[in-house]
């Protein structure tokens, strides 16, 4: 349980840190959100996730 609170805390951190560091580069991108279609963002979405286990899986190894 402890791991998940450090996990989401550590969430936090990195999300925020991108909209104090790009915040124009954030507005940008919600822009063009609506004319991206779903199965790329739905794709991107399942790539990203898979980074994120094989990392996770890195460290815990």
């Amino acid at each position: 349980m402890n791991e998940l609170i450090i996990a989401a805390g550590l969430f936090l951190v990195l999300e925020g840190l991108i909209y104090a560091v790009f915040p124009g580069g954030i507005k940008r991108m919600a822009e063009q959100l609506p004319f991206i279609p779903d199965q790329t963002l739905r794709t991107l979405g399942i790539v990203v996730m898979t980074i994120g286990v094989g990392i996770v899986w890195l460290a815990k190894g």
